[in-house]
């Protein structure tokens, strides 16, 4: 005998299973980060660190107290200079040392250049003590061809020694003065590096 009961019972019990079994389903396939409260993972930046040309030297800290024996006062000789880091793409060195420090009365523009060295090879890591680097030597204040150490005449003065890497080597010829050459590296310089030292007498 058909029971009307029995059947809405039996329907309404497969409509909760369905239902039961739709929830359990879909709860299994929840995304991990779809939650409020999920933590996102930073996105880390890679740091590459850029070599910068540098010139130091053994004999004194930069801003250091340079020797008596590297001086007019002493054995007058250049300092070792280690150099590293020089641009690849780099075609020569020139180096300039000089006194920015002398009195107006003995010089107008108040500098005097002491050493002056262009087109060295972009090879060069070491300059020896006592030895001129290969390359063009240009004129010093005194006249000088090679390393003219400090002379100061009153006080302490600051010398600085300046390296350049070039793209190119200067046409110029041996002799020429400072002006010249910092004239003809117009342009051209890649990088530089300074080391300076201070002498008193």
């Amino acid at each position: 005998m058909f029971q009307p009961k029995g059947l809405i019972a039996s329907i309404i019990f497969a409509l909760m299973g369905g239902l039961l079994l739709y929830v359990l389903t879909n709860e299994t396939n929840i995304p991990e980060d779809s939650s409020e409260n999920s933590i996102q993972k930073p996105k880390q930046t890679l740091i590459i660190k850029k070599e910068v040309m540098q010139l130091k030297s053994e004999a004194f800290e930069n801003k250091g107290l340079i020797p008596a024996q590297f001086t007019c006062d002493g054995a007058d000789v250049n300092p070792a200079l280690e150099i590293s880091d020089v641009p690849k793409r780099a075609q020569s060195l020139a180096l300039i040392m000089d006194d920015p420090d002398v009195p107006k009365n003995l010089r107008e523009d108040g500098m005097w250049d002491h050493w002056i060295v262009f087109n060295i090879p972009p090879n060069t890591f070491v300059i020896e003590q006592g030895n001129e680097p290969i390359g063009i030597h240009g004129q010093g204040t005194s006249g000088n061809m090679n390393y003219h150490g400090p002379c100061p005449p009153d006080g302490e003065h600051r010398y600085f020694f300046k390296l350049f890497a070039l793209d190119t080597r200067l046409t110029l010829k041996e002799g020429v003065s400072k002006t010249e050459v910092e004239k003809a590296m117009g342009g051209h310089i890649i990088e530089q590096a300074e080391l300076v030292g201070k002498y008193s007498r």
